[in-house]
């Protein structure tokens, strides 16, 4: 409790001398101040402020520098800046001074509780200048004897404090006092100079953080003058209807400066300025003659000068002044065009003469009457008819006939150059040729391709097509060198335009061709009225009337129908397209004629993409024989071709060397064979797979003659085809005839003795293989080669037939079954009675050597069913 009384005594009497300190000066006023006072600061730039204490106040207050707190602006100031000198100096420190802002204050904590202010000041950031940039002066010639200079230049940044600017200037022995600027920065005007002396000039420019000068300019004031305009400007016709005369004053001494002169000029209504070539006003005068300009036309002219040599500036423009060029006689004559009526008589016809009024340019002065001259071509020695008119137009009535009309125009000066229009009988000469429009740039083109002869020039006529005017015919003219050209009347957006060209010729014109076009187009106005003309069950016609060309606001390009029932529910929407159902139709018609031709043509389409490979079983050549040995039964397909299918076809050659030998009853079976061979040719065909080549060979001789007494070798083709037997039983023999005529292969000898017979003559026996262009150890196909050539031992040598047994890809017996019958006994008996001295060697492809006692024995295959091959 008493600790508590303490503390506010204590407070009291604190309170009690604050109070009589602030009677006697005040705290801020006896306890320190900051130094530098108020100052001015660089912005980015480094600053320390010291705050120092007074000694009255550490003794009494217990107040030192360890207390004070540095304040910007009420925001206190990181005490990593402060440094403390010693008890009553303290110092704070800024390495940028673009954060620092005004006030800076020194506070201190009053017995380390009260923060009391010791003393504040304000700080000022800114720049030093800059060197003042781009200085230049003018003379401005204000009267005949005042030149005031001016100078301007560039103050460069802002440097947010006050800069003071002055112009200096001094002759290289004289100063003179400074020009300082009123109200701104960069510029400063000197009353008066002096010419022909050179003036030295600069600029100085200077704030708190210091001066700063530009480079000095060295010049004689006569060479920066800017004069006065000339004034008093006139302008007067002159002698010519295409010259003007101006005439000026100077308001400048010529002692002083010589000067030369611009002059422009131009068409009253126009904008565009048009001057006159400087060289031709480069010299001191106050007048000057305009030449090549427009008779009758009013021109506004202008003036300036500058000092001769072209040192210093041009004066200001003249006030404008305007003169109108004389009269002169039109430089062309009115462009002329007709109108003949369609409905004219046999005799006579109505011509519809006008013409266009010449542009301002061309009539150069009022056009005062046009004169018309009428001449009959047809009748030479009949003098013109003349006509004198004030307006654009002559209507005339005229016999048929060709007529030449000429057009003048005259004013107060003279008359035009005629315009001459030739009207034939009719327009024989050559058309334009693809005449077509565009609209382009709010404007509407015309184009067309020239005719091949000489044009002289074009006539583009055109009308607004309405329903609620007449068609009023305007016109143009072109040059006969010209393809194309804009229309110059008034076109407007969604009206149709009749557009026709006529080419002019020397001797006459061309017919017109017509074109219709629209400058912008639009939707049609309204839709068209419909009414329905027959209705059906299912169909209904609708007709309409066609919009009129107002209501068109274009070209019409389709009619679109939208349907919809009664109650709403279902609606469509169709276009009128007259070319799908015929298409469609067209297109069914001839998919159905297709398919009736291939169903029709069948054999021919068979033929040429399956070829017709001959059936060997309806040959006749099996008949060659009188003698049919017992044919089998193959109504079955299965009893036909069994299991085991055809392995494969041997060919083999019986070539003998004389056929003298043989007796003739000996070759009965062959000339048999001869004469069936000649009527089965061409109705064969070879197996597949059993010829490798396409040379052709002659198997029976054709000669009907005794060809068997001839030494010639003749050669016998045949093929046999073994079918494997089904499940171990004896396999069915089938023959067929091969019209291959590949050429045999080099073959293998191997000889081995019969046995049998009477003569013990060693029996040879041939097996062939043809090579195929396959592996001779693949045993899935089986192929004979050709034998070697077989010599006789004597003349009544012949060839022996052997079959062989063949072992398949199953090593199942291949063997042929021979049959024992009347035909094969006697055919034996006549080839065993000439095989003396005469030796057949065989060989197997697989190198499975087999015996005679092995084989069956046969000298000739057997026909097994009816319609079989029978070999050649």
């Amino acid at each position: 409790m008493f600790s508590g009384w303490n503390w506010v005594a204590y407070g009291l009497y604190l309170f009690l001398n604050i109070c009589s300190l602030e009677v006697s000066g005040g705290l801020v006023q006896s306890c320190g101040h900051i130094i530098p006072e108020s100052p001015v600061l660089a912005l980015g730039s480094n600053f320390t402020a010291l705050c120092i204490l007074n000694e009255s106040c550490l003794d009494f207050g217990n107040i030192y520098a360890n207390q004070i707190i540095w304040k910007i602006k009420n925001r206190v100031v990181p005490k990593e800046q402060y440094h403390e000198i010693n008890r009553t100096v303290s110092s704070v420190t800024f390495n940028d001074t673009s954060s620092l802002a005004t006030p800076l204050t020194c506070n201190i904590l009053a017995d380390g509780q009260i923060e009391q202010n010791i003393y504040g000041i304000t700080v000022t950031l800114g720049l030093p200048p800059e060197k003042p940039k781009n200085v230049s002066c003018i003379v401005h010639q204000v009267s005949k004897l005042t030149y005031p200079m001016t100078c301007t230049w560039n103050p460069g940044r802002r440097m947010f404090l006050d800069t003071h600017f002055r112009l200096k200037y001094r002759w290289p022995r004289d100063n003179f006092p400074d020009c300082v600027p009123k109200d701104v920065n960069n510029s400063c005007t000197i009353t008066d100079v002096q010419f022909f002396v050179n003036l030295e000039v600069w600029v100085e420019a200077a704030n708190a953080l210091g001066k700063a000068e530009s480079d000095p300019l060295v010049f004689d004031p006569i060479e920066i003058v800017k004069p006065l305009s000339p004034h008093n400007l006139s302008v007067n016709s002159g002698i010519l209807p295409t010259v003007l005369k101006l005439s000026w004053e100077n308001r400048i001494s010529a002692a002083v400066m010589k000067l030369k002169f611009n002059i422009r000029y131009r068409i009253i209504g126009e904008t565009n300025w048009m001057k006159v070539p400087p060289e031709d006003t480069a010299s001191p005068r106050t007048s000057f003659s305009v030449q090549g300009l427009r008779p009758y036309t009013e021109y506004v002219f202008s003036i300036r000068c500058m000092k001769e040599d072209g040192v210093g500036y041009w004066s200001d423009w003249s006030e404008e002044k305007t003169g109108v060029t004389t009269e002169d006689k039109p430089s062309k004559g009115p462009p002329i065009w007709r109108i003949i009526d369609a409905s004219r008589s046999p005799a006579s016809w109505t011509v519809h003469l006008m013409w266009k009024a010449l542009e301002s340019f061309e009539a150069n002065g009022v056009i005062l009457q046009y004169e018309v001259t009428v001449r009959a071509k047809s009748s030479l020695t009949s003098p013109p008819e003349k006509y004198n008119v004030n307006t654009t137009n002559l209507t005339l009535k005229l016999p048929n006939g060709t007529y030449e009309m000429t057009v003048i125009a005259r004013n107060r000066v003279g008359a035009s150059p005629p315009s001459i229009l030739l009207i034939p009988t009719s327009n024989s000469k050559a058309p334009v040729k693809n005449i077509r429009t565009l609209p382009k740039d709010g404007k509407l083109w015309v184009g067309w391709t020239a005719p091949n002869s000489y044009v002289l020039k074009y006539v583009i006529e055109w009308c607004l097509v309405s329903n609620s005017s007449d068609c009023i015919i305007e016109w143009q003219n072109e040059p006969g060198n010209v393809q194309g050209t804009y229309l110059k009347g008034d076109i407007k957006p969604f009206k149709c335009y009749l557009i026709t060209v006529y080419p002019l010729y020397a001797d006459g014109q061309g017919s017109g061709q017509t074109v219709k076009a629209y400058l912008q187009q639009d939707r049609p106005s309204k839709g068209p009225t419909v009414q329905t003309k027959k209705v059906g069950k299912a169909e209904a016609v609708l007709t309409w009337n066609h919009l009129t060309v107002d209501e068109q606001n274009g070209f019409i390009r389709s009619y679109t129908i939208f349907y919809k029932t009664v109650d709403g529910n279902e609606t469509g929407k169709g276009e009128i397209e007259a070319i799908v159902v015929p298409v469609c139709l067209v297109f069914l018609l001839i998919v159905l004629l297709g398919v009736l031709f291939c169903f029709n043509k069948c054999d021919l389409i068979k033929k040429h993409i399956w070829p017709n490979v001959p059936d060997p079983s309806k040959s006749n050549i099996a008949k060659w024989s009188p003698q049919v040995p017992a044919k089998h039964n193959f109504s079955s397909k299965d009893q036909m071709y069994p299991e085991g299918g055809f392995t494969d076809v041997s060919i083999a050659e019986i070539e003998a060397d004389d056929k003298k030998s043989f007796s003739e009853q000996d070759l009965k079976p062959f000339d048999l064979l001869k004469k069936e061979k000649s009527t089965s040719e061409g109705h064969s065909s070879g197996i597949g797979g059993s010829s490798c080549m396409s040379s052709p060979r002659q198997s029976v001789s054709d000669s009907d003659e005794g060809e068997t007494t001839q030494n010639t070798s003749s050669t016998v083709q045949y093929s046999t085809v073994v079918l494997n037997g089904y499940r171990d039983q004896t396999p069915v023999q089938v023959f067929s005839r091969s019209e291959s005529t590949q050429p045999l292969l080099v073959s293998e000898e191997r000889s081995e003795d019969h046995a049998g017979g009477s003569d013990s003559t060693t029996q040879k026996q041939q097996y062939f293989k043809q090579n195929c262009g396959q592996d001779e150890t693949n045993t899935d196909r089986l192929c004979f080669k050709r034998a070697k050539q077989i010599t006789p031992a004597n003349e009544g040598d012949l060839v022996g037939f052997a079959q062989l047994q063949i072992l398949g890809p199953s090593s199942q017996p291949l063997g042929l079954g021979m049959e024992k019958n009347t035909q094969e006994a006697a055919l034996s008996d006549v080839l065993q009675t000439s095989t003396e001295g005469q030796s057949v060697r065989h060989e197997t492809v697989e190198g499975n050597h087999l015996s005679v006692d092995e084989m069956p024995k046969s000298y000739l295959p057997q026909t097994v069913r009816q319609g079989g091959y029978m070999p050649q």
